[in-house]
């Protein structure tokens, strides 16, 4: 029973240590070329999950990315970015659709990675589910009456 007990106690502490953010990361044409997902990973034991990416060779690039970890790390990684003079800002926006303008074509639902955007089978009106939405935008350029956008 100890050992059930500490495992446990030991497993709850190390949820609670763990957390994600969403950042929008923006590399100066200069760090445009570093590893920096790799070094996350490597050095600070955080995962980066891309939810969108604008990168080019000599460009500014900027990231989306969902950061998981320990508290520690995540902020231990976060400051070692801007240290390489990387922005790194939390992304705080959401989704907002238009009921007005909204023509409820659907072509939104296809683009949309975690099923946030349904058609209802019986109405055919577009469901948002909010909970399910990433903040990709994707859907943003799909749709064709600009009835998507961000609050940011």
């Amino acid at each position: 029973m100890g050992k059930k007990s500490n495992f446990r106690k030991s497993l709850i502490s190390n949820l609670k240590s763990q957390m994600k953010k969403r950042v929008t990361i923006t590399f100066p044409k200069r760090t445009v070329q570093m590893p920096v997902t790799y070094r996350l990973a490597k050095d600070f034991n955080v995962a980066a999950n891309i939810i969108r990416a604008a990168v080019a060779p000599n460009q500014i690039g900027k990231l989306v990315v969902e950061l998981s970890g320990d508290i520690d790390q995540l902020d231990a990684a976060i400051e070692w970015m801007r240290d390489q003079s990387i922005t790194v800002s939390h992304s705080l926006g959401e989704i907002v659709i238009d009921e007005e303008a909204c023509v409820h074509c659907g072509l939104c639902t296809g683009v949309c990675p975690t099923q946030a955007l349904t058609l209802n089978p019986q109405s055919f009106k577009l469901n948002f589910t909010r909970s399910r939405c990433i903040v990709c935008e994707q859907c943003i350029p799909t749709c064709p009456v600009n009835a998507i956008s961000t609050n940011l």
